[in-house]
């Protein structure tokens, strides 16, 4: 019987009446990490027929999703309701000894960076650990959260041999980076097709059948290291389009040209080209910190990646260019920065999602603060936020009433409402679309 085949199945004993062998997993799959990543892929795998243990650490995140508070699409939001009813079939937990009912455990936890950019590897080593040392045999473990080549080997294939499990025989190692994009309802998981690494090639058979289970198409790869890199690779992709964007954006606003007509036109391409718009910086886990696993690495290996490196460098950038940027439209208008009324609508990194990891918003108001602005904001997905400066705020009620000098169009929700703007203020379209707001001007 296969690893993942947790099934009850007829036995091949020639004996009749011997009992089938009862399963040897409770679970097909552990989920360790409910977050952006974590929860959707547990509910894929609900969705697909998989009993499922979700884990997490945190207490309070399990209250959320227990209570139907987890920020999803409203699919995932039905998967979750579904899940729910079917206590035997979904289990949330937060104890890590129930890992050893589980046929499989896959760690979805978030892979960060410093202030410094550096890795912060932490969560994901706390993580491997627990997984290395709940594993019995007959386990897969595979790893999604992205992070530095060799990682997977490092943390979950080194230490279970140490412990005396043969990889490829006892347990099963493999890499498979997620692919989500939060708020994003065009992508299905089931149709977004997962690339899987093994430590060997049964590591990677059983991959294979693990990600079967709910994804249309697996991409096996050679190897781990493999793996791995196609993630930073994807994402670093990503990091230095968008900064290249970023410039152009720049660079057509010297020369009055419009960007985003521009773009639109060289969309028309059929091939070489692929469409990236410029905003007022980038958030989430992903393009603000990905490609540092990667600068890392290569610093120890004394290896350069210069361009890489500029485009990253662009990107920490940008949202100390759009504080100078609200200071010249101020300026421009006769007023200074000292006291003016400064109103951001929009503060999660992206539409139509509660997330504010990342988010070039909170920088740029902690930025705007500093220069002597009065800075409020509006957001109904992110009612509270805490800024890194160790500043809080609320979103505004009545945002017309705080009666602004300059709006900075920074993250348009589908149902941000922009009714109460007047006319009085400037508004500083940072996400270069807003093109229905009159006398806006780009960023």
């Amino acid at each position: 019987m296969s690893t993942l085949d947790v099934r009850a199945t007829a036995p091949l004993s020639t004996a009749a009446t011997e009992p089938a062998a009862p399963p040897p997993f409770d679970f097909d799959v552990a989920i360790v990490g409910l977050g952006y990543v974590g929860l959707p892929t547990a509910l894929a795998y609900r969705a697909s027929g998989s009993r499922v243990l979700a884990l997490d650490a945190s207490p309070r995140r399990l209250r959320t999703i227990a209570a139907r508070g987890a920020d999803l699409i409203d699919s995932d939001r039905d998967r979750l309701e579904a899940a729910l009813r079917a206590p035997r079939e979904f289990r949330l937990t937060s104890d890590v000894s129930e890992l050893a009912r589980a046929a499989a455990i896959v760690v979805c936890v978030p892979t960060p960076v410093d202030h410094q950019q550096v890795p912060d590897l932490a969560p994901l080593r706390a993580a491997c650990a627990t997984v290395v040392a709940a594993a019995r045999p007959g386990q897969l473990i595979m790893l999604t959260s992205t992070t530095y080549v060799g990682c997977t080997h490092d943390l979950v294939e080194q230490p279970l041999r140490e412990r005396g499990l043969e990889v490829g025989r006892d347990v099963f190692v493999t890499f498979s980076a997620e692919r989500i994009d939060p708020g994003n309802v065009g992508f299905a998981q089931e149709v977004v097709p997962r690339v899987v690494g093994g430590a060997t090639p049964q590591c990677q058979e059983e991959g294979v059948r693990l990600l079967s289970r709910y994804a249309a198409r697996v991409h096996p790869v050679s190897s781990l290291a493999t793996a791995e890199m196609t993630k930073l690779l994807e994402n670093t992709f990503r990091a230095v389009n968008i900064a290249l964007a970023n410039e152009f954006a720049d660079i057509c606003g010297a020369l009055d040209v419009p960007v985003t007509e521009v773009i639109e036109a060289a969309s028309t391409k059929p091939y070489g080209f692929m469409a990236f718009y410029p905003g007022p910086g980038v958030g989430g886990h992903c393009i603000p910190c990905d490609p540092h696993y990667l600068l890392w690495q290569l610093k120890a290996l004394h290896v350069d990646a210069g361009v890489i490196t500029e485009a990253m460098t662009r990107i920490a950038a940008r949202p100390r260019r759009v504080v100078d940027r609200v200071r010249d439209v101020l300026g421009r208008a006769g007023k200074g920065t000292l006291g003016a009324r400064v109103l951001i609508v929009g503060v999660t990194y992206k539409p139509d999602v509660a997330d504010l990891r990342e988010s070039p918003a909170l920088e740029i108001i902690d930025g705007l603060i500093n220069a002597g602005a009065e800075v409020q904001y509006v957001d109904t997905h992110a009612p509270h936020i805490h800024l890194g400066s160790g500043r809080e705020r609320d979103s505004l009620t009545d945002p017309a009433a705080f009666h602004p000098d300059v709006v900075l169009v920074h993250t348009r929700h589908h149902d941000s409402d922009l009714n109460w703007l007047d006319g009085d203020a400037v508004v500083l379209d940072g996400t270069y679309r807003s093109s229905d707001i009159a006398g806006r001007v780009l960023l």
